[in-house]
């Protein structure tokens, strides 16, 4: 895709074991939310590490090609690399507290991930602000203990977007928080997406909260990309028996009560 802010074509596996992903193709446009779907053990996380450089901590290894801006992460140095995570792309990981330094006060994790890019210290209070977070000093003397997970989550959402970066990835970042939670963090997401223009990578096995959010889904089963489309056409016409046996596994709730509805209304909310 050629006005593609991401595009890989890639296969990634681990030592001794067969390729998690063989010949996967995926493509993220500017200011797009594209939703990446699977069960666990599917490859979704791999798909991640290898767009961050971090494959190889995991002991893996990646073919291909991951364009990003032009370029080839997969051609790009250590020291490269460095300066395009948290700079250019930006992580959001599943479980906020064990991702935060229990050690640092949250000023001090600030700090230290604004000075990884840039010199000074800016002004806290607008960040906090963008992601609902109390913009007092209070607040950041605190340590994640003493956080709740959704404070947590907020907070990992303002250290990822601290120096405005094109992309984020989300990974399960929704999963482990309750319905009320999750949905405002997914009203975040579309208020960042909307008012910066930030592409998101959302990965996920919940459908709910992918057809809710997303412009776009990709479906992955067993190490291949098997369903690529707007939201709109996968869950009115899946193309994949894979994909149609996902639908049909949503629970069925009330609209009234469903979790697009709630997060319609908190969007609307965040406007006025």
């Amino acid at each position: 895709m050629s006005d593609a802010l991401l595009s890989l074509r890639i296969s990634c596996g681990y030592a001794g074991k067969p390729d998690v992903l063989r010949d996967l193709s995926l493509d993220v446009r500017a200011g797009e939310i594209v939703g990446l779907v699977g069960r666990s053990g599917e490859g979704k996380s791999t798909v991640a590490l290898a767009i961050l450089g971090l494959l190889g901590l995991r002991g893996g290894r990646c073919r291909g090609q991951i364009h990003f801006q032009g370029r080839d992460l997969l051609q790009m140095t250590s020291a490269q690399l460095r300066r395009v995570r948290g700079k250019s792309i930006s992580l959001i990981p599943q479980s906020p507290i064990a991702a935060l330094n229990p050690s640092l006060r949250l000023s001090s994790q600030l700090d230290e991930a604004w000075r990884a890019h840039e010199p000074g210290r800016p002004d806290w209070q607008p960040l906090l602000e963008s992601v609902s977070l109390p913009p007092d000093p209070a607040f950041l003397r605190q340590y994640p203990k003493d956080l709740s997970v959704g404070l947590a989550q907020r907070f990992l959402i303002a250290l990822a977007i601290l120096h405005r970066p094109p992309l984020l990835i989300a990974d399960e970042s929704t999963s482990a928080l309750d319905t009320i939670t999750q949905a405002e963090i997914l009203a975040l997401f579309a208020k960042l997406n909307r008012r910066h223009g930030t592409a998101i990578l959302y990965i996920s096995h919940d459908l709910a909260s992918v057809a809710s959010l997303c412009h776009r889904v990709a479906i992955l089963h067993e190490g291949r990309m098997v369903e690529d489309a707007p939201v709109e056409d996968v869950f009115r016409n899946p193309q994949h028996d894979y994909t149609r046996q996902l639908i049909a596994a949503i629970p069925r709730i009330p609209s009234s009560s469903g979790l697009a509805r709630l997060v319609g209304e908190l969007q609307g909310f965040g406007e006025r």
